[in-house]
């Protein structure tokens, strides 16, 4: 398959991604194409990305610092700045080439310059092929609480080209192998099965398109997160939680996305275990593939007491309630489950264990 249809644009792949891109920007006559990177990018895609677009076209290109704690409005306000001095106009389209947080924030860069430009997503981590390439939400973080600024806006294509991944270290990779775990726990046990077989880059590339597909369906159900689309966000309610706590913390390590979302899903399991019946064999089995995975962090009684504050800023909370995303089994979620708060700390301790 060369090609998946969400929405109103496409996910393109491998070398038909290039030819997607060279048709559209022959066909659209923007009258300047800007391409937004990080250093990383910058130094390790820019050349090969620009090597493959043909035609004579003015590009100007505007680099930001890398990492979550750039993912801000003063990041944006720098880029809005550099498009009005380089001359960008309606006509004008943003390619964003990077991970999620520059994709992220790119979108919404674009979404809000001039009340709109188009824009073009080309996702170079993992993390961003399998979750930020579909479903059109575009952000920044406020202060250390994750995307609370933003809008939902589709961009005009999302070019999939995996082998720019041989360019990151193996701690990206197996933090955006977290997501398709995820996917593998809210719709499908073959999938999930499958994953935990998965030994190095290589094997994971082959199945970023099963992930898209699966987060493609959920999202064309509910583009605007009403009610199905919620599942997307197991694990991640105490999972960015924990990613905000470490991130504004001086005395900690920054965790990486996947990272924290691979706790929250080990948390968010035994409140389904214990809420909705989920096996104790099924909580076994995730506890076991995550922390196979991804190292065990230490967490205080201060920790958790900071964590759980943090909660309460959750995008998905309504009413002044903070709602979960749980499973009744493996690859059958449920959504809007309020949770008894002393199971929060047994949550924390059997994470421990």
């Amino acid at each position: 398959m060369d090609s998946i249809i969400s929405d109103s644009y496409a996910v393109h792949f491998n070398e038909n991604a290039f030819q997607a891109l060279n048709n559209h920007l022959t066909e659209k006559r923007y009258s300047t194409i800007f391409i937004l990177v990080d250093e990383n990018t910058h130094e390790l895609c820019l050349p090969n990305f620009m090597a493959e677009i043909n035609g004579d076209y003015q590009f100007e290109i505007i680099e930001i610092e890398s990492g979550e704690i750039n993912k801000n409005i003063e990041t944006c306000v720098g880029v809005w700045e550099a498009l009005s001095e380089l001359g960008a106009d309606r006509k004008s389209i943003l390619i964003n080439l990077g991970g999620g947080v520059l994709t992220d924030m790119g979108g919404f860069i674009a979404s809000t310059f001039k009340r709109g430009i188009d824009f073009i997503n080309v996702p170079t981590t993992l993390l961003s092929m399998v979750d930020a390439s579909v479903g059109g939400k575009t952000g920044v973080d406020l202060g250390s609480l994750k995307n609370q600024i933003g809008v939902i806006n589709q961009p005009e294509m999302v070019l999939v080209v995996p082998d720019f991944l041989d360019t990151l270290e193996n701690r990206q990779v197996i933090s955006g192998f977290a997501e398709m775990l995820k996917h593998g726990l809210i719709q499908d046990t073959s999938y999930w099965e499958a994953l935990k077989e998965a030994d190095g880059l290589e094997d994971m590339k082959k199945h970023i398109l099963t992930s898209i597909q699966i987060k493609n369906k959920v999202v064309l159900q509910d583009p605007t997160e009403q009610n199905i689309r919620k599942i997307l966000n197991y694990g991640h309610t105490l999972g960015h939680a924990i990613e905000s706590y470490f991130l504004e913390s001086d005395s900690k390590e920054m965790l990486l996305h996947g990272e924290a979302i691979a706790i929250g899903m080990i948390l968010e399991g035994y409140l389904s275990n214990k809420l909705l019946k989920l096996s104790n064999e099924s909580l076994a089995d995730i506890k076991t593939t995550f922390l196979n995975r991804y190292d065990k962090v230490e967490f205080s009684n201060e920790d958790i007491e900071n964590i759980l504050k943090l909660m309460k800023y959750d995008k998905k909370n309504s009413h002044g309630k903070v709602n979960f995303v749980l499973l009744k089994s493996i690859g059958s979620p449920e959504y809007d489950i309020e949770i008894p708060v002393e199971l929060f700390t047994e949550a924390f301790a059997y994470y421990k264990v």
